[in-house]
């Protein structure tokens, strides 16, 4: 499983300031007063802790055993009570009703094809009370197609050493990481090596929601334009898109941040 050497380091090698980030936008779009708010994808649980103390009654749900371990001794460190699910973000609805989801740190883009994505937002849609919000952020076409393929990064210290290289991937707009690590192990004085590879996927934000009929024909809003109806070619990195979907739908609104 994905994350499983990774979980070792991870909040090590991940910016701190992207789950305030990440918290502040969500207060942004909904200020808490207790609602149910299930965090998809939330890993090692720094975000849960900061949304929980923000006023949310947060759920946290992830696929790794590896990582949901972390988030637990982060949560009672906090003194918090915060219910920790493994799962499949595919498979979630019977979880019951949420007012929020999020899905951040491009946690999406590890779906690996857009039948995959209809079915991420069917259980949203499914476990949404009317009128509740999604957001989540994805990764843009420029940073897959562009940013990715040849990236490299090194991080070392006394216990480990961690290589990450990224490569362009087997289907479009794709990329492939292969996560090194060299783990020092004191029983035989030795580094040992342990490899992950992770597979992210990313789609033009026109193609990303059209598959998925029912959570209805979704519109483009880019609110600092005042709502004024945008090209989608011309979405840039760090732009926020609201999707306005009919009243007939459990969603009020989506929101989605072009990463990178």
């Amino acid at each position: 499983m994905i994350y499983s050497t990774f979980a070792q380091v991870y909040d090590q090698l991940m910016d701190q300031d992207l789950y305030t980030d990440w918290r502040d936008y969500v207060l942004k779009q909904v200020p808490a007063k207790g609602q149910r708010l299930l965090e998809l994808a939330g890993g090692s649980g720094s975000l849960a802790v900061l949304l929980q103390n923000a006023g949310f009654n947060v759920t946290t749900l992830d696929l790794s055993a590896e990582m949901l371990s972390l988030a637990a001794e982060k949560i009672n460190r906090a003194g918090l009570d915060i219910p920790l699910v493994q799962a499949d973000m595919r498979d979630f609805a019977q979880l019951g009703e949420f007012d929020v989801v999020t899905c951040f740190d491009d946690s999406i883009c590890y779906m690996p094809n857009l039948a995959d994505i209809k079915t991420v937002f069917s259980e949203v849609n499914a476990s949404l009370v009317p009128g509740g919000r999604f957001m989540f952020d994805a990764h843009s076409l420029h940073q897959m197609d562009d940013i990715f393929p040849g990236y490299m990064y090194n991080y070392q210290t006394e216990d480990y050493a961690f290589i990450w290289s990224s490569y362009e991937g087997e289907v479009p707009h794709s990329a492939e990481h292969d996560l090194t690590f060299f783990v020092y192990h004191e029983d035989i004085d030795a580094y040992k090596p342990l490899i992950e590879q992770h597979k992210e996927r990313t789609y033009p934000l026109r193609t990303l929601w059209l598959p998925s009929p029912r959570l209805g024909l979704w519109t483009f809003r880019y609110p600092q334009t005042s709502g004024a109806v945008q090209s989608l070619t011309t979405a840039r990195a760090g732009s926020s898109v609201a999707l306005r979907v009919p009243s007939s739908n459990r969603l009020g609104a989506i929101t989605c941040v072009v990463l990178g």
